[in-house]
């Protein structure tokens, strides 16, 4: 594969409550490539806007350790003038909820060309009303040039959510980092977003980071999933592996939560327990024990490292090892794919 655009080396972003710092991140690694969708999944509170807004170095009072490498710069230790200069231009992130994204005072046409003015400022006024009318159209929204007028409130939510595209696309950006951009949109305008954002990899060969809670909605979309719990990469690999041989307890128990009209399962699955809070998380052990208690504790390593299974597909402790356990009963073996 070709050289990563960016590539994240033992990430630790920690926060302070009251008297001692807690990791949110905890020692990721990974790289995003040229023309590529990484999906990073897991439940809410696992770490993955944490994750985000480390690499656009947007936490103003987290500790950051590790690297975070872009070109020649170490996101994590840049100085905030040159940070300002990618991000927007070279890196830039859409958010989850496109209406505190948007200013509710200003124009849509004003706020996508402060962007360009921002990064760009030999553009004329009237070449930047028309790029932003062309990125307008480029996301699909029906009547540019009347959108170019209209306040955030007057649009749909998932009108807004192309607007928000819109901005972070503007100049072009090589990386990309989409955070919940379907979440509170229905599943028509979900497919549609998810559309974009993959005809928007081909046209600008950007690598594009797409977090998001269900697996579900980036089956046909990424190319690489890495799942996310508790703050640790549990298992990696290509989209076709994690589907057809998901490895981990917790990777399984995802794939097992989302509807399935196949199966003709009359209740949804739950997966037992919550993600633990910050102050309450397991620093030793699989983080993910405590919600599988059936399986015996000695599947677990005591500091679990990412193992290559096969050629680019890594999991989490040894745990995943626990489904071929010749003496398993089929109850037990139930519940650990459940």
């Amino acid at each position: 594969m070709n050289k990563a655009l960016l590539e994240i080396k033992n990430l630790k972003t920690s926060f302070r409550i009251k008297d001692n710092y807690y990791a949110a991140v905890d020692d990721v690694s990974l790289s995003v490539h040229k023309n590529e969708v990484l999906a990073i999944v897991g439940e809410s509170g696992c770490g993955k806007s944490a994750l985000a807004f480390s690499i656009m170095g947007l936490h103003n009072r987290a500790k950051i350790e590790g690297n975070i490498l872009y070109k020649d710069h170490d996101i994590a230790a840049i100085k905030p003038g040159d940070l300002n200069k990618l991000r927007g231009n070279e890196m830039a992130m859409i958010f989850q909820d496109p209406l505190t994204a948007l200013n509710p005072l200003m124009v849509i046409g004003d706020q996508i060309s402060e962007t360009l003015l921002l990064h760009n400022k030999k553009l004329s006024k009237n070449r930047r009303k028309e790029k932003v009318i062309e990125l307008l159209d480029k996301v699909g929204i029906p009547n540019p040039k009347r959108t170019y007028n209209q306040f955030p409130h007057e649009l749909s939510g998932g009108m807004r959510q192309r607007v928000v595209i819109a901005t972070a696309i503007a100049n072009e950006p090589e990386i990309l980092i989409a955070d919940e951009p379907t979440t509170a949109l229905d599943v028509t305008i979900q497919s549609q977003i998810l559309d974009l954002i993959n005809d928007l990899k081909e046209d600008m060969q950007a690598g594009i980071i797409l977090i998001t809670h269900d697996l579900g909605v980036v089956a046909e979309t990424a190319d690489r999933i890495a799942v996310m719990y508790a703050g640790q990469i549990v298992e990696i690999a290509d989209v076709d592996t994690l589907f057809g041989n998901p490895l981990h307890p917790y990777t399984r128990s995802l794939l097992n939560s989302v509807p399935n009209t196949a199966t003709k399962q009359s209740k949804l699955h739950v997966i037992q327990g919550i993600v633990p809070s910050l102050q309450n998380l397991p620093r030793q052990g699989c983080r993910f024990s405590p919600r599988i208690p059936w399986v015996d504790s000695a599947a677990h390593e005591e500091h679990p490292d990412l193992h290559e299974v096969d050629p680019g597909h890594f999991v989490r402790c040894t745990c995943y090892r626990y489904f071929n356990f010749p003496e398993l009963s089929k109850e037990d073996q139930r519940h650990v794919v459940s």
